[in-house]
């Protein structure tokens, strides 16, 4: 029984993962959306402040990622 759970906690580990990274795919093109429709018009109110609020986010993820991975050699 302790192995069965041991393989889900691996399971769940992979399968957030992968949804992490579905939704770094999903944040990158809605960027590249907005962006082109930057170019074509005025953003809205709300679509400027998802360009703004997924760009952060973005930012940070990838700022805690490379702390959490690379963390241990700069200390």
């Amino acid at each position: 029984m302790f192995k069965s759970l041991l393989e889900n906690i691996s399971l769940l580990e992979n399968i957030f993962e992968i949804s992490i990274a579905v939704l770094l795919l999903c944040s990158f093109f809605s960027v590249r959306l907005l962006k082109k429709i930057r170019r074509e018009r005025k953003l809205s109110s709300f679509e400027n402040a998802m360009y703004f609020i997924i760009r952060i986010a973005i930012f940070l993820w990838l700022v805690s990622f490379l702390l959490i991975e690379f963390g241990a050699y700069l200390i």
